[in-house]
């Protein structure tokens, strides 16, 4: 069942702390209780490279950022406006030629977390600062449903690409290519939720994402 996109109401908190953060070195579950300047992320048992958090325990007194929610920017000039193609990047995919197996939700979702990455900077954090994370996708014209997949690998360019008991760097697959070191080695496992919707606000998009990060 698709769901239309819905507008999400938050508090801001009041309160500036400086915020510490639990970087765990291996995998395990986090604390019910936990200082008020305290986050940490309550990660799957006995997994050392977890896809994503179950949740993350957040203090009460910790300042947060949080995003609107954005999507691709339309940078493929020699695509037609509107469409899925415009979004795909030519400095990351030269002449917006997409590599084998590589998809274009898979093309726009790198996009797309390159610019929440641009955001993050300009207020001097970055994607190890993420802690949750919210994923919208549109299914790609004559596709009937979203293309997780592809999402997810482009996810893994810029999240949870460190191993968490060795602290390797995880290599990942670009399409169908083998897999490569990624973009940004990133050790942070946010807590996420993945939508299908009905539609995205800007036509051509098939992915928006909204992150909420911590201010060190």
């Amino acid at each position: 069942m698709r769901m239309s996109r819905r507008l999400l109401a938050v508090t801001l908190p009041t309160a500036a702390v400086s915020a510490t953060v639990a970087a765990p070195a291996s995998a395990h579950g986090g604390r019910s209780r936990l200082r008020p300047t305290e986050v940490e992320p309550n990660l799957p048992a006995g997994q050392s490279n977890p896809l994503i958090a179950n949740g993350v325990s957040v203090g009460g007194l910790v300042a947060l950022y949080r995003s609107s929610g954005t999507g691709p920017a339309a940078r493929n000039t020699g695509a037609p406006a509107g469409t899925p193609e415009a979004y795909i990047d030519p400095a990351q995919f030269p002449g917006a030629a997409l590599p084998a197996g590589v998809t274009i939700t898979e093309a726009q979702s790198w996009n797309a977390l390159a610019r929440i990455a641009e955001n993050l900077a300009s207020v001097k954090l970055d994607v190890g600062d993420v802690i949750s994370m919210r994923v919208f996708l549109d299914n790609a014209p004559g596709s009937p449903s979203a293309d997780y997949a592809g999402w997810n690998r482009a996810y893994r360019q810029f999240f949870a690409n460190i191993d968490l008991v060795s602290g390797a760097v995880v290599p990942v697959p670009l399409g169908t290519a083998p897999p490569a070191p990624p973009h940004v080695p990133n050790r942070a496992r946010p807590s996420r939720t993945t939508i299908e919707v009905a539609s995205l606000p800007v036509a051509g998009w098939l992915v928006e994402v909204e992150v909420e990060a911590v201010i060190r």
